[in-house]
């Protein structure tokens, strides 16, 4: 045991983003030379099925927690950086919807496509709402993503007005140890990627990488539109100032060391300091900063809605304008449920997925995808993410004191 206990350090302390590089070229590497062996198919297969067992017990626990330890009890400040929170996030949404339009992407799965996964407006929409209301059993079992989103809110919601705050801590500790879970999993992505890349190349040749090529151009221009362009408008609105000095000061003191943790929770106490640096509120911020890292996922309502089209049009399913709006909604509340750890915005894909009909196999392998890419997209999503909790932080502050007729930070 010890021996094992060693060899996961020692496997572990090697950077992931390596770990995955060397993999991508191994796997490339051996599709070209030896294609088409089903044991190495087998390894990304099984990194997948161990995804798609432990992400419908994640999002449950995850909502659950989230609304039972809530606290709506917040004064005007806080309100303010909420609301910014929630706002960015959904128009961070809505962007990368209206770009995805404009100029869809597509993705290789390795799952077989089964046209009896394409359905009409009408099916989508019956198809959703049978879902919603789903027996809760049957949902864990089927992997229904929104049924168990559905019992998770209505099971949060009552827990929050009548459990003990003990059944609080422990709903709150179970989706902690879950997503301790669900990063030990990561941990050997590089195997499973080393599998699904070596598939993907046998049966599609290189050209694989200029798909992905278009995916990843499509995160990163939603991201550096929300992170220069919409959240400083957000900004504007709330105070009427220029909000360029603060962000450029948020994105020097936050954004570039979130680049390389590509964690929101471990960026918090970056986030604290810098708060510190900006005079902001202690008794405010030491609140909107640790709440920033979980509801405020600007990067994560991209990735969520971007890799989501792209399995719809790889599919071939058609998107009405309603069903888009409908996506938008599920990707931001989705999001603000996204663990803050390296690829936590993508264990919530099948939750929007689901919303088009998509199965749990495909929406599994587009995690997998999403780990391909996530050198560069993970990282630019925890930028944008973490920097944005300072950005909004210090946005709320500076309007309780303009109307306090305090001076203020960026003065």
């Amino acid at each position: 045991m010890a021996d094992l206990k060693g060899i996961y350090e020692a496997w572990t302390s090697i950077s992931l983003v390596l770990r995955i590089l060397f993999a991508l070229i191994a796997g490339v590497t051996l599709a070209l030379i030896f294609p088409g062996s089903l044991y190495v198919y087998l390894v990304g297969d099984a990194f997948v099925w161990a995804l798609k067992a432990v992400a419908p017990f994640l999002v449950f626990f995850l909502v659950v927690a989230a609304i039972s330890n809530s606290s709506y009890n917040v004064g005007d400040r806080f309100k303010t950086v909420v609301t910014l929170y929630l706002v960015s996030t959904i128009i961070a949404a809505t962007l990368a919807t209206v770009i995805c339009y404009m100029w869809p992407s597509t993705v290789t799965f390795v799952t077989p496509l089964d046209s009896s996964d394409i359905d009409d407006a009408y099916k989508l929409v019956e198809s959703l709402v049978a879902k919603l209301i789903c027996n809760p059993v049957d949902a864990f079992a089927e992997t229904n993503f929104l049924g168990i989103l559905t019992w998770a809110i209505i099971i949060g919601l009552f827990m929050k007005a009548y459990a003990s705050e003990t059944t609080k801590t422990v709903s709150k500790d179970i989706s902690n140890i879950l997503a301790m879970v669900i990063s030990f999993v990561i941990q050997f992505a590089p195997f499973g990627i080393f599998g699904l890349i070596y598939n993907a190349v046998s049966n599609s040749g290189l050209d694989i990488f200029i798909e992905y090529g278009h995916l990843i151009l499509l995160l990163v221009i939603s991201m550096l539109i929300v992170m220069f362009v919409t959240n400083p408008i957000l900004a504007f609105l709330t105070n009427r100032r220029n909000p360029y000095p603060l962000l450029m000061k948020c994105l020097k003191g936050s954004a570039i060391t979130a680049f390389f943790t590509r964690s929101s929770a471990a960026n918090i106490p970056i986030n604290l300091k810098l708060c510190k640096e900006l005079e902001l509120d202690k008794d405010f911020y030491s609140v909107s900063i640790p709440l920033g890292a979980t509801i405020n996922m600007n990067g994560a309502a991209i990735t969520i809605t971007v890799m989501t089209l792209a399995a719809a049009y790889t599919l071939g399913i058609g998107i009405p304008l309603y069903i888009a709006i409908a996506l938008c909604i599920v990707a931001a509340l989705s999001a603000c449920g996204a663990a803050g750890v390296t690829g936590g915005s993508l264990m919530l894909l099948p939750l929007s997925c689901s919303l088009l009909g998509i199965s749990g196999d495909i929406a599994s392998e587009l995690i997998a995808v999403g780990l391909i890419i996530g050198v560069i997209q993970d990282s630019l999503e925890t930028a944008l993410n973490s920097s944005a909790d300072v950005f909004f932080t210090a946005t709320a502050d500076i309007r309780e004191r303009d109307l306090a007729g305090k001076s203020s930070i960026d003065e």
